[in-house]
């Protein structure tokens, strides 16, 4: 069914390849809820959800598209469906919930269409690298001030937090992810996440009733989207936000991946990238049927790759070890905020590093760059930093009269951030 000897791999090695792909992205079971839950969301649900979330959209790109990839909620977008949505633009969860589902309905019907891989090329490369990096910031911000390393200030806005046990035991675990992934051990975020937990279990800052429990009940969450109320104007904007950063997170992690799996054909078409982007759209949708925000493929699939993983018997068995992470609610939801900063912190990190490819020479290109990357944490939105992104890069264009820099499909995100700007600054 996989094909192990056409790929050359046999199932030890694709087990092998799978465990190691869990290992580095199962940090999601513990983040993803404590994220979501400051929306007012359930967070035992919200464990069972990300769980299921995580296992069924793994198994379906495993046995739709047999590649070694994994999929999961998003990191930066379940930041974005907080803070952004609930919290900054007021909305309940349910609402922004159906915010997802709409994303997820367009996604789909602009990949089977094949319009997906067009709007990749349309969009400029530096705004591409500067919304990852972006997001990149804004995690690492809402890691810092989970932590209490950043605090609020009435006249600097934001200022240094004290010191306290819990803080220093994070900090703690920043260090010890940083020397094991300088080190290249497989799973340091899971490794600092329990090592904190373990630690404030010692010190008395955590309390641990129990390890083990039957699933926690998905009833609060499931099927509690509010489609209709999703369907205004004002949300338009962050139904695109939703779209364009899976578009790109999704695109940029299959292409990476498949050339180390070696999923490439020599022309440089990547192998069965269409049954990929639609297990993606798929899972979205899904997941807010279930009750969590976009799902997209995540580049720790890499780590799995690097193993010997190479086709969908590597992801049968991550969506597996997901399932497993049902039976784990109790120890999950002990979890406190100060073990699980360190991970967005490094995540951010990793989200950045790309930025060295922007050419901050060009103004004309580093300007609507930076201000994508620098208003999504200054601003506590994506969508604003995408926005004026956006928006400044086509009147820099027009300003300086090249307009052959502007493609169709960028006059229409032109047109759209400026009245996605006017709408949000009006209320």
């Amino acid at each position: 069914m996989f094909k192990l000897r056409e790929n050359k791999t046999n199932v030890r090695t694709e087990v092998i390849g799978g465990c190691t792909t869990f290992l580095t992205m199962a940090y999601i079971i513990f983040i993803n809820p404590l994220i979501m839950s400051d929306a007012g969301m359930d967070k035992p649900a919200l464990i069972t959800a990300t769980c299921l979330a995580a296992s069924l959209s793994t198994l379906v790109v495993a046995l739709w598209a047999n590649v070694p990839f994994a999929m999961a909620p998003g990191m930066g977008l379940n930041a974005f469906f907080t803070y952004t949505l609930v919290m900054g633009q007021g909305l309940n969860w349910q609402t922004a919930l159906g915010v997802v589902f709409i994303s997820g309905v367009v996604f789909l019907v602009l990949t089977l269409a094949g319009i997906r891989e067009k709007i990749v090329a349309a969009i400029p490369l530096s705004l591409r690298i500067a919304t990852a990096a972006g997001i990149g910031l804004f995690i690492t911000f809402i890691g810092l001030k989970n932590l209490g390393l950043v605090a609020q200030h009435p006249a600097t806005f934001v200022s240094i937090g004290e010191l306290t046990r819990p803080v220093l035991i994070g900090l703690g675990a920043l260090f010890l992810i940083t020397i094991l992934e300088i080190r290249k051990v497989k799973g340091s975020i899971l490794i600092g996440i329990f090592g904190a937990t373990l630690t404030g279990i010692l010190t008395g800052d955590v309390h641990l009733n129990g390890v083990f429990s039957a699933p926690p009940s998905i009833k609060p969450l499931l099927f509690q989207l509010d489609i209709m109320g999703a369907l205004q104007w004002g949300l338009a904007g962050a139904i695109f936000s939703f779209m364009f950063v899976d578009l790109f997170d999704s695109i940029g992690t299959i292409v990476a991946c498949s050339y180390e799996a070696g999923h490439v054909e020599p022309d440089g078409t990547i192998k069965r990238i269409d049954r990929v982007l639609e297990a993606d759209a798929m899972a979205t949708v899904a997941g807010s049927l279930i009750g969590t925000s976009t799902t997209t493929t995540y580049i720790e699939s890499a780590s799995g790759i690097a193993d010997g993983a190479r086709t969908g018997l590597a992801s049968v068995v991550t969506g597996c070890l997901f399932l497993s992470g049902l039976f784990f609610a109790p120890l999950i939801g002990a979890v406190p905020a100060f073990a699980t900063a360190p991970a967005l912190i490094i995540v951010g990190a990793f989200m950045f590093r790309n930025v060295k490819q922007i050419d901050f020479k060009d103004l004309k290109t580093a300007v609507p760059a930076f201000l994508t990357m620098i208003l999504m944490p200054l601003t506590f939105s994506v969508s604003t930093g995408l926005t004026v992104g956006f928006l400044s890069y086509v009147l820099i264009a027009v300003s300086c009269g090249e307009l052959k820099r502007i493609s169709s499909v960028m006059w229409v995100v032109g047109v759209l951030s400026a009245i996605n700007l006017l709408v949000s600054t009006t209320n």
